[in-house]
């Protein structure tokens, strides 16, 4: 399995990198907001990466945040979604815009994406709030961690934080707490830029 990918960004076209990694080009699909991430050819470039193989097709998909690539493999996962229409709603909307449109289940902006029809739309938001509900119910009850915002959680705002949060692959655990904190008047995608923002001052430290 290739997790990632650090070397000479060799090829820069909308949708098509290739990284060249100890004398190896490895030619990637990936959205345009990750494209637009990279630096020039010649510069030193990383992706994280997804190796799709489907009966005669091996493709690899390379993307430029974590978060990105979790909500590339969400999408993937939603019948009828595969990886070109997946990368294409990644390059209309980042992963903090994809994750607050499940979480507040707003499938119409999804249509604006070329080929994203108002079915398929709504199957990604369905399916994956019954994804994430899914998971929220497997984890051991009401942490203790998140009991300490379950109040907070009342608000419409913090409580679609959370669902977005975990479509960008946090648990309940990490960010309850932080989302907790917050001033709850905030709107949902400021509590969500916000909490990125401490949980990644924190991994600095």
């Amino acid at each position: 399995m290739i997790y990632s990918l650090c070397g000479r960004l060799a090829v820069k076209e909308p949708g098509f990198v290739v990284i060249e990694c100890g004398g190896v080009g490895y030619g990637c699909r990936t959205s345009f907001n990750t494209v637009s991430q990279l630096g020039q050819t010649g510069d030193e470039a990383s992706l994280y990466t997804y190796l799709y193989v489907r009966e005669d097709v091996v493709e690899l998909f390379g993307f430029a945040t974590q978060q990105e690539l979790n909500c590339f493999r969400l999408l993937i996962s939603v019948s009828g979604v595969g990886p070109k229409a997946a990368t294409a709603i990644l390059s209309d909307v980042t992963p903090e815009r994809f994750a607050f449109l499940v979480a507040s289940g707003d499938s119409k902006s999804f249509t604006k994406t070329k080929g994203i029809g108002a079915k398929t739309a709504q199957r990604i938001v369905l399916e994956l709030k019954d994804k994430i509900s899914a998971e929220s119910t497997a984890a051991s009850g009401l942490t203790e961690s998140f009991a300490a915002a379950a109040s907070a959680a009342a608000s419409s705002s913090v409580s679609e934080a959370l669902e977005a949060l975990m479509v960008l692959g946090y648990s309940q655990g990490e960010v309850a707490p932080i989302l907790g904190k917050l001033d709850q008047s905030l709107s949902t995608q400021d509590l969500i830029k916000e909490t990125l923002r401490l949980i990644a001052a924190r991994n600095l430290r």
